[in-house]
């Protein structure tokens, strides 16, 4: 697996829909519920399929083989 990349942000929290459109992973929000339901992604370890699961700094993201931490 590649180095993990940090995705900042400067809101309290990004949901794990608008992290898999920031990182093109989907082209636009609607995409999120079926390539969820379709797709293993794992939050800090455990698998989560919630479009709306609220991602804060520390947080760690598998998703597509790529490694992503959510940063300041």
């Amino acid at each position: 697996m590649d180095k993990k990349r940090i995705v900042p942000i400067s809101t309290p929290y990004l949901t794990l829909g608008q992290l898999l459109k920031l990182v093109n992973i989907i082209g636009n929000g609607g995409e999120a519920k079926s390539y969820l339901a379709t797709h293993e992604v794992k939050v800090n370890g455990e698998p989560d399929n919630r479009r709306g699961r609220k991602l804060y700094p520390g947080d760690e993201i598998l998703v597509a083989g790529q490694a992503f931490a959510i940063g300041r």
